[in-house]
């Protein structure tokens, strides 16, 4: 059985280098969409906050009025 050259053994690590940049890559891209829609969900929920508490202020004041 011939030998592998040194070329084929550097090419085969590269490679596999590349595989693990590559996944890695992919879960952090992953985890930034996660991330994306829980702030956005979380800005929602801030402005219907935010709402209601304009709501309640103009109650108040009236209330007081």
């Amino acid at each position: 059985m011939a030998r592998k050259s040194r070329l084929t053994r550097v090419a085969v690590r590269i490679g596999a280098a590349m595989g693990k940049a590559d996944r890695r890559a992919h879960k952090v891209a992953k985890a930034g969409a996660l991330a994306k829609k829980e702030l956005e969900g979380l800005a929602k929920q801030v402005d219907a906050l935010k709402r209601q508490l304009q709501k309640s202020t103009k109650r108040l004041k009236r209330a007081l009025a």
